[in-house]
């Protein structure tokens, strides 16, 4: 566990305050102190998820609906796909750009979907059920326009190198909006296989709720999955322009594996798990050994979802292989967990682990989620995590995520909270054109391209506009961050940094109330 900076109130004396109280004040400032000292921070889980969900109104594209809580967004990228005949107005932006990069996105919708059919009820319990649905649906929706036909998915509308060109609200946007596809001859396995494991993941998520729609994102996913199967290629070879952004470093073998997975869950069908099996060798599936989960490597992720495939009768015949993949699995986990005899994830002195010096939060989120679900399995096998340090109980491996959950909303060095809106102290300068450009709403004159670089940009004072709940890139490798506009490395705010966190904001929110209803109620909180 990392030293926590601790925040201790000073009292002010009030003309009421008489000199017969001071004794009970002095008292009571001790017991604060001495409490402080001997428990972790409390921190308001609840208000970071509900904050959390909020960011994604804030990334929509297209028409707004009526329930839009992010008030400062208008309706934008209306004529997305106009050009090319097709509909593609929706989806979301990734960043603080207006680019709606297919790859980032998909794996957005994803994390969201697992959060929810990982941690559903202590969502629901903390009311934020329907928003979460309605965050993964305004993906899912999206991908069903542009899934045009069994072998035809648009990848991206607009593209990077233009859009950097331009300063401006979405809601303004002159910019390009070209919009790329993959096809037979341009293929993209890597975009398929992700767009079809978070159709299949959010097919679960709404299975109950609304079966018509679950089966319709099913058969997305599995004629996307065939098409990027049959026809294998990476998507950034087929699209040159995404190349600076989202280059597709890892190919595509783990997004095949990844979607057949997903697949396997959403359907029970044996021959995606036949297909997870037997290309498990070929396709580096219990190959490779991560110390990362990202947008672009999805091993991790998958070794983790085929390990707790083990504790299940049926999956005997394919133990051999789910093993190995198993311990794949527990070494990314030992990795995080510094238990990996010197094969481990950095960590800055203040404790976070550090892996990129450019938006490294993305994979302190992704760890705390695969950390976190993992805890979950041990807990109901009864198992501990065995790592070449040392054996690691279910209880550790939560309070080690929580560790990087609560540095992420202030526990740090810098006394920062780093998701945006939550707590006394975050961001307010983050690299991101709708907010930090006044809101349409307020304003409807035309803001150009460097009308907006000149007026805007390069202002020292916060941003007119809160992006409430996004996860900035966080601080470097010595837990330094600046905030200012132009610190893209640091200041910029991604959909799947927050992502992650949704789920696990929520387990820890129904933890936190488990430990409230069985103990004293913590005094050092905030």
């Amino acid at each position: 566990m990392e030293k926590r900076k601790l925040i201790v109130h000073q009292y002010r004396a009030t003309p009421k305050t008489t000199a017969l109280h001071w004794p009970c004040l002095l008292l009571f400032s001790l017991f604060f102190i001495f409490t402080a000292t001997n428990c972790t921070l409390a921190f308001d889980y609840g208000d970071a998820l509900t904050k959390s969900l909020l960011y994604f109104e804030s990334q929509r594209s297209g028409r707004l609906p009526h329930n839009q809580r992010v008030t400062w967004r208008d309706h934008s990228g209306l004529t997305d796909g106009l050009e090319q005949g097709v509909d593609l107005v929706g989806g979301y932006y990734d960043a603080g750009d207006h680019v709606k990069f297919g790859l980032p996105m998909a794996f957005t919708v994803t994390m969201l979907s697992w959060g929810v059919i990982e941690y559903r009820e202590q969502i629901a319990d903390a009311g934020e059920l329907e928003h979460a649905m309605e965050a993964i649906k305004w993906g899912t929706d999206y991908f069903i326009k542009a899934h045009t036909s069994s072998h035809v998915l648009w990848a991206e509308v607009g593209d990077g190198d233009t859009d950097h060109y331009c300063w401006q609200r979405p809601e303004d946007m002159t910019t390009s909006r070209q919009a790329y596809k993959i096809d037979e001859n341009n293929p993209g396995s890597d975009l398929a296989g992700e767009t079809a494991a978070a159709m299949a993941a959010a097919s679960l998520v709404f299975k109950k709720t609304n079966p018509h729609y679950s089966h319709l994102l099913l058969l997305h996913a599995q004629q996307l999955f065939e098409f990027g199967d049959k026809y294998r290629g990476k998507y950034d070879a087929s699209i040159g322009v995404v190349k600076n952004y989202y280059a597709s470093v890892s190919g595509y073998m783990d997004e095949l594996l990844w979607g057949a997975m997903w697949l396997y869950k959403a359907t029970d069908n044996e021959v995606y798990l036949k297909y997870v099996i037997e290309k498990a060798h070929s396709f580096g599936g219990i190959g490779w050994a991560m110390r990362e989960f990202s947008w672009d490597v999805k091993y991790a992720g998958l070794q983790i979802m085929a390990s707790k495939l083990l504790a299940e009768e049926k999956h005997k015949e394919h133990g051999q292989i789910l093993e190995q993949y198993r311990s794949k699995a527990e070494y990314y986990l030992c990795s995080c967990l510094n238990r990996n005899n010197g094969n481990n994830v950095s960590r800055t002195p203040g404790g976070l682990l550090s892996i990129r010096q450019w938006n490294n939060m993305q994979y302190v989120s992704t760890a705390a989620f695969l950390l976190t679900v993992y805890s979950d399995f041990l807990q109901k096998t009864t198992q501990n995590l065995n790592c070449p340090g040392g054996s690691v109980n279910h209880e550790e491996i939560l309070e080690f995520a929580k560790s990087q959950v609560d540095y992420i909303l202030g526990s740090n060095p810098m006394n920062m909270s780093y998701l945006v809106g939550y707590g006394p102290k975050y961001p307010t300068r983050v690299h991101h054109r709708g907010a930090s450009i006044v809101s349409y709403r307020e304003s409807k004159g035309f803001i150009g391209c460097t009308q907006g670089y000149d007026n805007w940009y390069g202002r020292q004072e916060p941003n007119p506009n809160v992006l409430v709940g996004a996860l900035v890139g966080g601080p470097d490798s010595q837990d330094n961050f600046v905030d200012r506009r132009g610190n893209y490395m640091q200041t910029e705010a991604c959909t799947y940094n927050t992502a992650p966190l949704v789920g696990v904001f929520a387990k820890l929110l129904a933890e936190q109330k488990g430990e409230h209803e069985h103990s004293q109620p913590l005094v050092a909180s905030y």
